[in-house]
């Protein structure tokens, strides 16, 4: 098994607690990252430890050696904590047993590329890929506006090379995240590196701190060339680099890619396993690894931090019970949680949150009131002292921890203006008095509910659970939709019924504002209370076509923004304001009368949309619930799962295509 490689003080404490953690067998940390340059001076870097049974199987680079200048590989000396231990180092190649070796290529194919970059980056991939081991599997990973895995890892160079010749020029350039798809490339087993090759920064939104932590976590081993770039953007770079113990190889020319990559094959062919065979007393103890390289007079040495793997004796009988040792205390300790009280507790929970939502949401708020009435309202004297009185006995009332969570939730969102503005107006459309915070801590805590419910119902099943919990989070979004599609219906069809009432109160000798307070008066919801808006908000000074407006951007009413240009037009040229109303009311009702025609001539349409839509997973679950062996094969094979993705390409073509035939626009 193969863990990290860490270095350093605090990379062992790192590597240690990884080691108690997840309880790996070998922990290993990874070598240092040259500086960003090619280095003079030669070089070793423990890339890959692995456990082999009692043994430890180590991988080591030699980089920059001098022409013609190999390692003394009989005089390679291993110790583990200052103890000296008996290790056999031998060519890769030769040995008898080898590791598993995967090299990715992460290559920038933006337009930046364009020209001489481009095809020295072609000609450098190639140069891998002559000289790299035949064992070494490599893949092939693009980036540009896109991200493609141009070739999975392969033995076969060859399917290599012929995706590196079809390699096409786009814009853009992912960089962060093209980098993070060729260490998914890469897989989880054996000694893994990435060659990345780029000639500019990442151009997408993607925080480098996040690939960094990726590589990181991933144990992949990363080398940057960076192609012709600033000192700014190689430090970027050299972050990546550093995460994955690896180094930033500057190329100034294009020229000088095949070198680099040649180089990089030539570190991969000439890499040595060590084996090392630790005595018994070491097994399991973690400590710092030590390998000492001779080359030509020098001593090269590099560390890890590792775990020796226990011998499988002692393990067996670590693990076996003593037959003279009784269950003491200590064996009976380990207790199962009865189901029921399992799902007593959750029920409590749930009632809990239930309790939360309605005394947030019920006892903590008064009926509502129009907030713009009670700003007037406190600049009267009898008003303000009726609203000291209220605000009073409010603060004896509300209890005061579902206070603190309100301001919790509008804590969070603080910095986002925009969401919080579009949720008021979609709150306010739909005639709700929550808050933006009152309404996501209530949607919150509908989602909590409905999954702990399902929980309840389902005996425990967290798949049933998980979906309740999705439908708990749409929900409440499909309804508070559904809500202000109804109040904004409602408006439009009581409008010409409301111009004509102003119509008839402007010709009895009535003002516009009175004619307002006519409908107020005698209107129904939402209109009246719509206009009852508009008409404070008069009184504290705002011109009335303004507050009109806002209510026509409120109900998203096209209609009524004609109205509202009709009355701003009367104001400053003057005219009949009463006729006008009459021929705007005239002519909204025949647009009414003409969009009900459309809709009852194409309602065979949309009904079939519905029902052509809807068969084939009504008819799906269906038999999934009275054949369920018949259905089996859709969901257990690959030719299943192919089927059943181009079925719903094609459902989903099909609905697409059947509304736009269906729609009529008026």
């Amino acid at each position: 098994m193969r863990a990290r490689l860490t270095r350093g003080p605090r990379a062992l404490a790192a590597a240690l607690l990884t080691a108690v953690v997840l309880g790996s067998p070998v922990v290993s940390a990874p070598a240092t990252g040259a500086p960003s340059g090619p280095a003079t001076a030669p070089g070793t870097s423990i890339d890959h430890v692995e456990a082999d049974g009692e043994e430890l199987r180590l991988l080591l680079s030699l980089s920059d050696l001098p022409s013609g200048v190999g390692p003394d590989l009989d005089a390679v000396e291993v110790a583990f904590d200052g103890t000296p231990l008996d290790a056999v180092a031998e060519p890769l190649d030769e040995a008898a047993t080898g590791v598993r070796r995967t090299a990715v290529l992460a290559v920038d194919v933006s337009d930046s590329m364009r020209g001489p970059k481009f095809a020295a980056a072609k000609a450098a991939a190639d140069a891998f890929l002559a000289d790299v081991p035949d064992d070494v599997r490599v893949g092939l990973v693009t980036f540009a506006g896109q991200v493609r895995v141009a070739q999975q890892p392969t033995s076969d160079v060859t399917e290599v090379a012929a995706a590196v010749d079809r390699l096409r020029l786009s814009r853009g350039t992912r960089l962060y995240d093209g980098l993070g798809r060729a260490v998914d490339v890469a897989g989880a087993q054996g000694a893994r590196s990435v060659l990345v090759l780029s000639d500019g920064r990442d151009t997408s939104e993607a925080p480098v701190g996040r690939t960094a932590r990726i590589v990181e976590r991933a144990g992949v081993k990363v080398d940057v060339v960076a192609l012709a770039q600033t000192a700014a953007d190689e430090a970027l770079l050299g972050r990546l680099a550093d995460a994955g113990n690896g180094s930033v190889l500057r190329a100034d020319d294009p020229g000088a890619l095949t070198r680099l990559f040649a180089d990089e094959a030539a570190v991969l062919a000439d890499q040595v396993l060590v084996t090392v065979a630790p005595p018994a007393e070491l097994a399991g103890d973690e400590g710092t690894l030590t390998v000492t390289v001779p080359v030509d007079g020098r001593l090269l040495t590099d560390e890890a931090f590792v775990t020796v793997p226990a011998r499988a004796g002692a393990q067996q009988e670590a693990e076996a019970p003593s037959p003279a040792t009784a269950p003491g205390p200590a064996a009976a300790a380990v207790r199962q949680v009865p189901h029921g009280a399992m799902l007593g507790g959750l029920a409590a929970a749930g009632l809990a949150v239930a309790v939360m939502v309605v005394v947030a949401f019920s006892g903590s708020r008064r009926p509502r009131e129009d907030a713009i009435d009670r700003g007037i309202e406190a600049y009267t004297r009898a008003g303000a002292r009726k609203r000291a009185e209220a605000d009073h006995e409010a603060e004896l009332t509300s209890p005061g921890s579902m206070t603190k969570v309100v301001a919790v939730a509008e804590s969070m969102l603080e910095g986002r203006e925009g969401f919080e503005a579009g949720l008021a107006d979609r709150l306010d459309a739909a005639g709700s008095a929550l808050k933006p915070a009152e309404w996501l801590l209530a949607h919150a805590g509908t989602a909590v509910l409905t999954a702990l419910v399902a929980l309840l119902l389902s005996g425990g099943r967290l798949v049933v659970a998980l979906v309740a919990l999705l439908l708990g989070a749409v929900g409440p979004w499909v309804w508070l939709s559904v809500r202000r599609t109804r109040r904004l219906r409602a408006f439009s069809s009581g409008l010409a019924d409301t111009l004509q009432l102003m119509a008839g109160s402007l010709s009895a000798g009535l003002s516009l504002a009175q004619s307002i307070d006519t409908v107020v008066k005698e209107g129904s919801d939402p209109i009246a209370s719509e206009f009852r808006r508009a008409l404070v908000e008069t009184r504290l000074g705002i011109e009335i076509e303004d507050s009109l407006a806002g209510v026509a951007e409120r109900m998203d009413s096209v209609d009524f923004e004609w109205v509202v240009m009709a009355i701003r037009i009367q104001r400053d040229v003057g005219g009949n304001l009463s006729e006008l109303l009459t021929k705007v009311a005239e002519t909204i009702r025949e647009r009414e009368f003409l969009v009900r025609q459309v809709t009852t001539l194409s309602a065979e349409g949309r009904l079939s949309v519905w029902i052509l839509a809807g068969l084939p997973p009504v008819f799906t679950v269906y038999l999934a619930l009275t054949n369920p062996e018949y259905l089996a094969p859709m969901f257990a094979t690959v030719l299943g799962f192919v089927l059943l993705g181009v079925m719903v390409v094609l459902l989903g073509v099909g609905i697409i295509w059947m509304k736009k035939v269906a729609k009529v626009d008026v």
